[in-house]
């Protein structure tokens, strides 16, 4: 259960708060309320109500308004239980019926999940698809045993099921048409948000989420605050889709857009310029830039890429006629009842990027958060060890050809030699599936790669989790095509991996160290990346900027309103005095902890992930015993934290805590390790959800955050004002006073113990820090927890408790 601290109230635009005797011009008349003032919070809704709740609480959370952005157009066509007239706004807590919901390797779990909460029966088996893409390598009778079980299963039930070879889930989704324009799509894989490149609003679930879709059809979710991300310009010659997104994550490097839905937009001319295949590798990692989804437009280029599809489609696939899912009639009602963003939309934030001043980029070493131009690494000939064309993100059959036309061109500038990858580097090629793979040898271009010294894989995830052949090892250093560089995602801790597009893949692996092909063409002027908030239109920035101040104005009248509304008529809500001295009581249900409380554990970093949380290499293998999931937990982070971090204690750590991937396992993990309770500056909204479903408990307080770091801060560098010269030198006249040695800045404990208590007290919804022995105490209040989420985390999690559910039924 994570939580926030409550923030101050809702403020308008100007530094003064609107006196509520003015509110009735936004309400359209007038009505004085005297009430006790509210304590307004900030919590982690998605984590505050389960399902059977959320429809209610969609009703009370948000003003009807009339634009919507294409997000909440799209989450309104999947949303039950709304009422007529009901809009549904960020904020809102909805219950979603997806289009689709696929699970992949991690199906077993989640089968496993859907029997032991009494389900016998899909809900609806076209919403389910299944495919096996991440440990496709392993031949283990453990791993086919389980592979056999997970197709066993989806025949039973008349599943759509795809075995391991055909390719990335994600990938399948979009060429089969499953991921479709306009509608909402989910999967158990942090990287569903490429769906958002063919304009379909796909978000990550976990493993619990899909065992409720597999038997009831739906589940919970909380429509994020929505940023828009302006595109001008056009993509210069030399700089593709992965440039872009590769860009974005370290430019916009602090977490501008974490835990948001992204719609991007941009002038027609733009838009075209960004081919469908780019779309999907920028959508793909908006996932590592921290958003919950990334959606492009339903546009003429998007049209034209379905229209090929469909035709396709109709001349091949005639066995299929009855599933076929291209046809240019869905085409055409799809454009006929085209989905856009209304005019006047809210939006949380607006940022721009000038297409036409972006270069090549790589992102590296082992963070997404640092983007380099290549100009500026190729004279640093940093070597490489290996090199990966890999992933849902860039291995379809326009990212080989890409690879192999490098290739077909340094064999031409080597008078028509074929030429080689360089000796000492190894090169692993896997598209992204079958039918990639196929369209890549129709055209010649995986033979070259193969002809060249590329090392083939069976199309799935591979190297990019860290399975199988190829992976990095302590001192090497690689460059791949992939999504995520995130320390021992790839490999060792002690590895380096970079990102790249295809083309800078396939030129370094030639060079055997980090270069280009030399294909990018400087426009004339352009002389640095043009970005920023706003959408890069003056004029068209301010005119945004009235509307969404009398927008936010409006949003606080009617909040502001409600809440007296509330407070005068009664509400199911704690309400908590204007005087913290009168404290308000949470009911805390038997069975629940009135009170949690430990010494702090302080992992002194931001932006810790899943991988660094629970590596990659047991996230697949099923049955991993307890004992070992608490042994390996935050491994890859510090492996010094096994023999550091003691049961009972309370896990304090920077800000994103749990970004990255869906594995339930980074929250069973901590469990594991017997720790109760988690205390982070913010959390990856993805952990927050696997949190609640797996019942840990967690709570935001930045304060703490910055009050350790504070204390325990390393010390820099400083003179040794000690050492002094010999005495015999004094007089000297030619023999100067020895310079004084530096004392060496102190190493960065990455888990410290710190001695300081935490306590959490669930009944009066307030935390309590004693910092050390002879220490400072301070409190502060945090969000309360409903009854509903102390039902479940009392159960033991989601699972528990809708198997109870179901057994009262």
């Amino acid at each position: 259960m994570l939580q926030r601290s409550p923030t101050p109230g809702l403020r308008a635009i100007s530094s003064r708060p609107l006196p509520l005797s003015q509110l009735g011009a936004f309400r359209g008349q007038y009505r004085a309320y005297t009430a006790t003032a509210r304590r307004w919070q900030e919590v982690f809704h998605a984590q505050t109500e389960d399902a059977s709740s959320s429809a209610i609480l969609s009703s009370l959370k948000s003003p009807s308004r009339g634009a919507q952005t294409l997000t909440e157009k799209i989450v309104q066509r999947y949303s039950l239980g709304l009422a007529n007239d009901k809009l549904v706004k960020a904020g809102d807590y909805v219950t979603l019926s997806p289009h689709h919901c696929m699970t992949h390797d991690n199906s077993g779990p989640v089968i496993k999940k859907f029997r032991s909460m009494g389900a016998t029966a899909i809900f609806d088996r076209k919403q389910i698809i299944m495919t096996l893409d991440h440990d496709v390598q392993n031949k283990s009778e453990t791993n086919l045993k389980k592979y056999r079980e997970i197709e066993k299963f989806a025949k039973e039930q008349g599943v759509r099921f795809y075995p391991a070879g055909h390719g990335i889930g994600h990938q399948v989704m979009v060429e089969e048409g499953y991921a479709w324009p306009g509608s909402l799509v989910v999967a158990s894989d942090s990287h569903t948000n490429m769906y958002g490149g063919v304009a379909c609003l796909g978000t990550a679930v976990v493993r619990t989420d899909a065992a409720s879709i597999y038997s009831t059809g739906k589940t919970w979710w909380q429509i994020p605050p929505i940023a828009k991300v302006c595109f001008q310009g056009v993509l210069p010659k030399g700089v593709t889709g992965k440039d872009v997104i590769v860009a974005l994550c370290g430019l916009f490097n602090n977490d501008e857009v974490l835990n948001h839905a992204i719609e991007f937009s941009g002038p027609e001319e733009t838009m075209r310029s960004i081919p469908i295949d780019d779309r999907l590798a920028i959508a793909n990692m908006t996932t590592e830039w921290g958003a919950l989804s990334g959606l492009f437009p339903i546009d003429s280029l998007l049209a034209s890429w379905l229209r090929y599809k469909a035709t396709t489609s109709a001349m091949f696939d005639l066995k299929d006629s009855n599933e076929l899912r291209f046809t240019h009639q869905r085409i055409d009602d799809l454009m006929q009842n085209q989905l856009v963003a209304d005019k006047g939309a809210v939006y949380a934030k607006n940022l721009y990027l000038n297409l036409s001043t972006l270069s090549p980029y790589v992102s590296g070493p082992n963070s997404v958060k640092l983007a380099t131009p290549l100009r500026d690494l190729e004279p640093q000939k940093i070597k490489l060890n290996k090199a990966y064309l890999v992933s849902c993100t860039n291995s379809r059959a326009s990212d080989l050809a890409a690879a192999a036309k490098v290739f077909k061109e340094a064999a031409e500038a080597n008078k028509g030699e074929p030429v080689k990858v360089a000796e000492g580097v190894e090169f692993y090629i896997a598209a992204a599936s079958i039918r990639e793979q196929e369209t890549a040898e129709a055209s010649g271009d995986w033979q070259t790669l193969l002809a060249a010294g590329g090392r083939p894989l069976p199309s799935g995830c591979g190297p990019c989790i860290g399975l199988g052949t190829g992976l990095l090892e302590p001192g090497e250093v690689g460059i791949s095509a992939s999504n995520r560089n995130f320390k021992g995602r790839m490999g060792s801790t002690e590895a380096k991996a970079y990102l790249a597009s295809p083309e800078v893949v396939a030129a370094s692996a030639i060079a055997g160290h980090i270069s280009g092909p030399g294909w990018y063409e400087q426009p004339i002027g352009v002389t640095k990346v043009v970005l920023g908030e706003g959408n890069g239109n003056a004029e068209e920035d301010k005119a945004i900027s009235i509307e969404e101040a009398l927008n936010k104005i409006i949003a606080q009248a009617d909040s502001i309103v409600e809440g007296a509304e509330s407070n005068l008529f009664g509400s199911s809500e704690s309400k908590v005095a204007a005087d913290d001295s009168l404290e308000a009581l949470t009911d805390v249900l038997e069975g629940f902890p009135e009170k949690i409380e430990g010494e702090i554990v302080f992992c002194d970093s931001d932006n810790i992930n899943t991988d660094g949380i629970y590596p990659g290499k047991y996230t697949y293998q099923d049955n991993v015993p307890v004992e070992k999931m608490a042994e390996v937990c935050m491994e890859n982070y510090d492996k010094a934290f096994k023999d550091i971090a003691k049961p009972g204690d309370i896990l304090v750590s920077g800000f994103n805590f749990g970004c990255g991937s869906s594995r339930e396992q980074a929250a069973t993990a901590i469990l594991a390790k017997k720790i109760p309770l988690v205390v982070a500056g913010s959390f990856g909204n993805i952990f927050s959800r696997n949190s609640i479903n797996n019942a840990l408990m967690g709570v935001e307080v930045p304060r703490l955050v910055e009050r350790l770091r504070k204390r325990f801060a390393p010390s820099p560098m400083t003179a040794n004002t000690e050492i002094s010269e010999p005495t015999h030198n004094r007089e000297s006249l030619d023999s100067p006073k020895p310079a004084e040695p530096a004392r060496p800045a102190q190493e960065k404990v990455l888990t410290r113990r710190t001695g300081w208590t935490f306590t959490w007290d669930l009944r009066r919804s307030k935390v309590t820090v004693t910092e050390g022995v002879d220490g400072e105490t301070w409190s502060q209040k945090v969000g309360e927890i409903p009854t509903s989420v102390q039902k479940v985390i009392a159960k033991g999690g989601l699972e528990a408790w809708v198997k109870d559910e179901i057994g009262r039924a």
